[in-house]
């Protein structure tokens, strides 16, 4: 994104996804026809891909976060964990790591026998070995990737 205009605009719905049109032309000082043209741009071009709300975890009966390393139990076993493992909705990331493991994944779900159920069942989809590293409190989460001006 080479455009000054264009990181601005980024930078804004970054950090308040829910702006309006207005909010955003009174911000950026363009029109709010122009706004909603490069939110277009920005979108279709990928650098936006998309507007997502985020839950509170606990609310919604998943208070208990972990990360869980996998790694094969056959090294020559096609490497496709994350098309085994995509239909598990309680992992809401499956992240390619270097080092020991293949993948980390990080899940949410609502209890110790739950994650033990779930890690079970990572394990046996996947034919991986595990090592489970349960989250005991995040300080902060969803950042914005750009910086806000200032």
């Amino acid at each position: 994104m080479d455009d000054p205009v264009d990181v601005r605009l980024a930078t804004e719905v970054s950090h308040d996804p829910r702006a309006t049109l207005a909010q955003l032309s009174e911000r950026i000082g363009l029109s709010t026809s122009a706004v909603q043209a490069r939110l277009r741009k920005l979108e279709s071009s990928g650098v936006i891909t998309g507007y997502q709300a985020i839950l509170d975890p606990e609310t919604i009966g998943k208070p208990l976060a972990a990360f869980i390393e996998i790694t094969p139990l056959d090294p020559r076993q096609p490497d496709n964990a994350p098309e085994l493992l995509e239909p598990i909705s309680a992992i809401e990331a499956c992240h390619s790591v270097a080092g020991d493991a293949a993948y980390m994944l990080f899940v949410r779900v609502a209890s110790p026998k739950a994650l033990e159920a779930l890690v079970n069942e990572v394990r046996h989809v996947a034919s991986v070995k595990t090592r489970t590293t349960v989250v005991l409190q995040t300080f902060y989460e969803h950042r914005p990737m750009l910086p806000a001006e200032g």
